[in-house]
C-alpha cells in the first residue's frame, strides 16, 4: 500500500512529491469490499511506472535485417583504367578506351571512357570530369558444370554439388557454343558473370579433370 493510502495524505500530495491526477472517485468513500478493491486497483495503476522500449533496452529488438550489400562502389574517374569496369549510361561496362582531354579554364580535366556492355556487348560513351567519382559496379564470377539443356534453361551444378535450373542460354554466340558442345556430348565448364542484378553465361572452358 502507498505512503498516501497509510497516512491519510490526500492522493494528489504523496511524500514522494510527485502530483498525481486523482482518481474520479473517493478511496475513502467506497465502503464495499468490492469498492475499496476497485479503488486500489485504480491506484496501482496509477502509480505503475510506465514502460517502454529505448534504443538501450537489451530486451527491446530494433534490429531490421541488413541490407544487401551495394551493387556498386564509388571511384574517382581519374583511378578507372582500361580493361576495368564502370558503369556507363546506367549499365556495367567493361573500359575498352580511356582518353583525357587537357584542363579547361575551370581547372578540371576530363575523362573520355568508351565501354561494352558486360551483358548485351552494346558499345557506351560517357565524359566526366577527373576529380569526380563514378560508379564502379561488383562482378562475380562463377563456374558451373553444364548438366542439362531443357526448354532453354541450363542446369547447373557448383563445385559444391549445388545445382541450378534458372538460368536461359544466352541469345549470344556463346549460347550457340554451348548448345553446340551439349548436342555433341562434351563435358565443360560455363562461366557465369552477375552484376548489378543480372546474370549471363559468357563463355565455355574444358572440365577440369579430377
Amino acid at each position: 500500500m502507498s505512503d498516501s493510502l497509510r497516512l491519510g495524505i490526500p492522493f494528489s500530495q504523496s511524500t514522494t512529491g510527485t502530483h498525481k491526477r486523482a482518481p474520479p472517485f473517493s478511496l475513502y468513500g467506497c465502503c464495499s469490499k468490492v469498492g475499496r478493491a476497485c479503488a486500489l486497483s485504480v491506484l496501482f495503476f496509477l502509480e505503475a511506472p510506465l514502460t517502454h522500449c529505448t534504443m538501450a533496452d537489451p530486451d527491446c529488438d530494433f534490429t531490421t535485417g541488413e541490407s544487401g550489400a551495394s551493387a556498386t562502389i564509388p571511384m574517382q574517374c581519374s583511378a578507372l583504367r582500361k580493361n576495368g569496369y564502370v558503369v556507363l549510361k546506367g549499365r556495367p561496362c567493361k573500359i575498352v578506351e580511356m582518353s583525357t582531354s587537357k584542363t579547361g579554364k575551370h581547372g578540371h580535366a576530363k575523362v573520355n571512357l568508351v565501354g561494352i556492355d558486360i551483358f548485351t556487348n552494346k558499345k557506351h560513351e560517357d565524359m566526366c570530369p577527373s576529380t569526380h567519382n563514378m560508379d564502379v559496379p561488383h562482378i562475380k564470377r562463377i563456374d558451373y558444370q553444364l548438366v542439362n539443356i531443357a526448354e532453354g534453361y541450363m542446369t547447373l551444378m557448383s563445385d559444391n554439388g549445388d545445382i541450378r535450373e534458372d538460368l536461359r542460354v544466352p541469345e549470344t554466340e556463346v549460347g550457340k557454343e554451348i548448345e553446340t558442345k551439349f548436342e555433341a556430348g562434351d563435358e565443360f565448364m560455363v562461366t557465369v558473370i552477375s552484376a548489378m542484378g543480372e546474370e549471363c553465361a559468357i563463355a565455355t572452358k574444358v572440365l577440369a579433370s579430377k
